[in-house]
């Protein structure tokens, strides 16, 4: 009798909660809050995908290090490189002028050094929450004069993060219980 009794009141507020939610208007999307949904969800918010940080979580240095057999970059190199673009992303919003770069892109993927591995994953998240800040504490005019670059940045941050997966599911590193079977 208390089970069922239980039941129904569980039901009753379940209900009760869903109906008052549903007279609520939802808040409309702005620039902000879908340019920070687009950095949490690349940075280290689950979604449709893997963020960069479960990606990256539990990698060694080691792992970081390896090279699929037929050729491409290791899961390290590409986490690298999106260290290398998100921090100078990052320092051009500020205004911070950026080391010299030659415009050769392999750099951003070869100057990868598996010792430094932990301090690229702290760096790199570093980098994201600080995008994350700088969004949030933008004005609306700033938002509108960056959001295409910061759109572009969540894509390629996606981009890169998928193949970080897919180097480990070659490797066999990779943990289908993270989110991509």
């Amino acid at each position: 009798m208390q089970r069922t009794l239980a039941i129904i009141l569980f039901f009753c507020f379940t209900a009760f909660g869903t109906l008052a939610n549903a007279q609520q208007p939802a808040q409309p999307a702005t620039l902000r809050s879908l340019l920070l949904h687009e950095l949490r969800t690349t940075h280290n918010q689950a979604d449709w995908f893997a963020p960069i940080s479960v990606a990256l979580d539990g990698l060694t240095p080691e792992q970081a290090n390896w090279q699929p057999p037929n050729g491409g970059h290791s899961a390290g190199q590409l986490a690298y490189h999106l260290l290398f673009w998100n921090r100078r992303s990052l320092n051009n919003f500020r205004g911070i002028k950026n080391d010299k770069f030659t415009g050769e892109n392999t750099e951003t993927f070869d100057k990868f050094d598996s010792k430094q591995w932990t301090d690229t994953v702290k760096q790199l998240d570093e980098v994201m929450t600080d995008l994350e800040k700088l969004v949030e504490s933008a004005d609306d005019q700033q938002l509108a004069k960056w959001a295409p670059t910061i759109g572009n940045i969540c894509t390629h941050n996606a981009y890169h993060t998928g193949q970080i997966v897919y180097v480990r599911k070659l490797q066999g590193s990779w943990n289908p219980a993270k989110g991509v079977k």
